[in-house]
């Protein structure tokens, strides 16, 4: 990819994702420095464009229905965050079986037949998410946001 604005969107959106998914369904703060790194304001007290693009994209997270929340803490972070239904359903359904494959890391289904539950557990979209933010490969990353936020709306 050669707009960098655009891989820190995706992996902005995936660990934002990640962190509400793993305290779902308990509301939490969500902090740009957490997603982002630490930022420190200008004599103005201006945030830099880093933090906040950070800042817009759980924004646009909320606007696009993937997430709500109650208020924001000036431009730092989301308070009382959650996961929307849509994005809860998204995260725990199946991926693609393609992009499974293409995306686990190896070893992460290498040593013959899963049970079904692990299989499940193991096509998901937020072990995509997991996996893809752990191996910090941007394209990865990119491709597993895409398929989860941009796919249709799963059948429920």
């Amino acid at each position: 990819m050669a707009d960098i604005h655009i891989e820190e969107f995706y992996k902005d959106a995936a660990v934002a994702l990640v962190q509400l998914y793993s305290a779902f369904p308990r509301r939490v703060n969500l902090f740009v420095e957490d997603i982002a790194g630490p930022d420190e304001p200008d004599e103005f007290g201006l945030h830099s464009k880093r933090h906040m693009a950070c800042f817009g994209t759980l924004l646009w997270l909320a606007e696009e229905g993937f997430l709500r929340y109650v208020d924001t803490i000036r431009q730092d972070a989301l308070d009382q965050a959650v996961l929307s239904q849509e994005a809860f359903i998204r995260l725990s359904t199946p991926a693609p079986d393609t992009l499974v494959q293409e995306l686990s890391g190896p070893g992460d289904l290498a040593g013959g037949p899963l049970p079904p539950s692990l299989k499940e557990d193991f096509s998901s979209h937020i072990h995509l998410l997991r996996t893809t933010l752990k191996n910090r490969h941007s394209l990865h990353i990119a491709q597993a946001v895409r398929a989860t936020l941009f796919t249709n709306k799963p059948s429920y």
